[in-house]
């Protein structure tokens, strides 16, 4: 699909990628309709929550360092920026950087609502400048700019003549997309627009697009081993980093879905190849993910030297662990960048995936393919797993939890897992993005699972004192019922 860097708007995934967050079925027939286009969406009759993109797009933006993030918004849309610097922070303390990002809101009120706020909203950028000097400045509309069709592309305009830094208008109005992952394809657009230079060279640097790059110094020291040094993004990158990554010899992604529109960008308009295998989770996973890049840099023989050596170490440990982990049955209800492709480790390590929910579903990605994760367990599944698309509808979760029955609940996000617990099943949190990385992750992942089902004190306590607010008509009910073909 063709990148246009010249409007400031991107395609919201609904329409790009043909993006869906009601579905209920199997594996065969998620693929299937996926590879013939014939995939798609279901409306609910209710819904219970849901995640905001400006909040996906925001939260990306700020982790660049000393960069200014003006959103455009009323007090409210604001709230997550407390706890976006106080994160940022003490990611740049961990490796030993400051990061001076400015995150901020305009704080609109009704009277702005109705003769609307395009005077304050330049005042603001220009007094932020000239307050905080800032390297970049993004400019971030809300639902309220988009319902009153505030003109922030023309006050960017304006301002870039008096601001010797890039400024872009960043449009993440939350009510244009029900996928909040459309907010990592917003803020990688204000990016690719606004700081990223056409290369002038190629260098030794591998592009790693993460969440908040926890195993920074893994990463760092893994490919050294392979001459080749690591640019992380976007958390902790600086301006001046980014303005070179047209110029790095691949891009890679610990999420596919997070990745998606920045890898096939650099590579459609500057020639960066994007890896596009399944995420480097698992053994598979990781050999896979390793062999692609060694392959694109020329560099098969290390890699293969690397492989051989670090199977002897872990391969042994993971095999007497997967001895006491065959045969647990799981449910799982991730994001889809993470959902096919746990489901896929679980597999490998002789567990049951009885059912697997994604908060929402890509039918293809920036390069017209069906996403690799989903492609890839189709071919490998020794069973056809059911599949739901709930957009963390945690009334659905504990729907198929009280139905299955499973050994244990594995999720990243906490809300959904708080719920798992309360119902009595053991369930897993698997934040980190790192968790099930590579060998050692997949290793350290393994005991996790073992422990988290062997130790059901908390659970059955927990269980045992909590009226939880569904009663047995609901635990009756088929959650397929009471979704529709949307019109």
């Amino acid at each position: 699909m063709a990148i246009n860097l010249k409007v400031s708007t991107v395609g919201t995934r609904e329409n790009r990628l043909g993006s869906i967050t009601g579905y209920e079925g199997d594996l065969y027939d998620i693929v299937e309709q996926s590879h013939c286009g014939s995939l798609k969406n279901k409306e609910r009759c209710f819904s219970q929550s849901s995640t905001c993109l400006s909040s996906c797009a925001l939260g990306q933006l700020s982790g660049i360092r000393d960069v200014a993030v003006i959103n455009h918004a009323p007090a409210g849309c604001t709230a997550t920026a407390p706890g976006s610097v106080v994160l940022n922070n003490q990611l740049a303390a961990k490796i030993g950087v400051t990061n001076d990002t400015v995150f901020l809101g305009t704080d609109m009120n009704e009277k702005d609502t109705v003769f609307g706020a395009t005077d304050t909203l330049r005042e603001i950028v220009l007094k932020t400048y000239r307050t905080y000097q800032p390297k970049a400045i993004f400019v971030a509309t809300s639902c309220v700019t988009g319902i009153i069709g505030e003109d922030v592309d023309s006050i960017v305009e304006e301002i870039k003549e008096e601001i010797p830094v890039p400024v872009v208008a960043v449009h993440c109005e939350g009510f244009k997309s029900r996928i909040w992952a459309s907010g990592f394809d917003i803020s990688d657009h204000a990016v690719l627009q606004s700081i990223v230079k056409p290369p002038k060279e190629k260098r030794d640097v591998i592009n790693f697009k993460n969440f908040f790059e926890s195993e920074r110094q893994q990463i760092t020291e893994l490919f050294e081993e392979f001459d080749v040094k690591v640019q992380f993004l976007y958390q902790n990158a600086t301006v001046e980093e980014l303005e070179h990554i047209s110029e790095s010899l691949a891009t890679v992604c610990i999420c596919g879905t997070l990745g998606t529109y920045l890898g096939n960008a650099l590579e459609e308009l500057y020639g960066v190849p994007y890896i596009r295998t399944i995420n480097p989770l698992g053994i598979t996973g990781y050999e896979t993910w390793l062999r692609e890049i060694g392959r694109v840099i020329g560099k098969s023989d290390k890699i293969e030297n690397y492989i051989e050596r670090e199977r002897a170490i872990y391969l042994p440990q993971i095999e007497e662990l997967k001895k006491e982990l065959k045969g647990l049955r799981a449910v799982i209800g991730m994001g889809p960048g993470y959902t096919y492709e746990v489901s896929r480790v679980l597999q490998e390590l002789g567990m049951e995936v009885v059912w697997a929910a994604a908060w929402h579903y890509d039918g293809k990605y920036d390069n017209e393919a069906v996403p690799p994760a989903l492609d890839h367990l189709k071919k490998t599944s020794p069973v056809n797993i059911k599949l739901s698309v709930a957009d963390q509808q945690n009334f659905e979760v504990l729907n198929i939890l009280n139905e299955y029955k499973p050994d244990i609940y594995f999720s990243r996000h906490p809300g959904t897992t708080v719920w798992a617990i309360k119902q009595g099943v053991a369930a897993l949190y698997v934040a980190d993005e790192y968790f099930i990385f590579g060998y050692k992750g997949t290793l350290n992942f393994a005991k996790s699972v073992l422990d988290t089902v062997r130790n059901r004190s908390f659970e059955k306590n927990l269980a045992a004192r909590v009226k939880l607010p569904y009663t047995d008509w609901w635990y009756k009910q088929n959650n397929n019922a009471f979704l529709k073909e949307s019109v």
